[in-house]
């Protein structure tokens, strides 16, 4: 799976904001970049989402599929997919899904682990946990 380093963007669908990571070509190191609130018209979102990947020039993106503890897909995960088809028609890059368990968990860590707490870590955790979600796929490749 392994290969020349892409620059990727790293997404977290949530049901009332999308997480945005972003990781360059050279490094192999995922930052969290951008969390977009949802509209209330998923195709807006896409076409937002969209433009984020051309600002960062991607060359694929990262969807974090939600899975249950044992691996086995429920209604979530069919709905991440369901979206991810969209986005995917609405990109001109490629759009893979990686098993995003524990992400959540991870970014809540490393947001108390930082110091970062209440609202200020509502504002954050969505683009925090894509980096989590984008950094595994990162890793995952070598």
């Amino acid at each position: 799976m392994s290969g020349p380093m892409k620059r990727a963007i790293g997404v977290d669908l949530g049901s009332k904001r999308i997480g945005v990571a972003f990781a360059p070509a050279d490094v192999a190191v995922a930052v969290p970049y951008e969390v977009l609130e949802r509209s209330g018209e998923r195709a807006r979102d896409h076409r937002a989402l969209a433009g984020m990947v051309a600002d960062v020039g991607a060359e694929v993106v990262v969807i974090g599929l939600p899975t249950s503890l044992d691996g086995s897909e429920g209604p979530a995960a069919a709905g991440v997919r369901a979206e991810a088809d969209e986005i995917a028609a609405a990109l001109d890059v490629p759009v893979v899904l990686h098993d995003e368990r524990y992400t959540t968990v991870t970014a809540e860590r490393i947001l108390s682990e930082q110091g970062v707490r209440g609202p200020a870590r509502r504002k954050v955790i969505d683009k925090v946990a894509a980096s989590v979600i984008l950094q595994s796929w990162l890793d995952a490749r070598d």
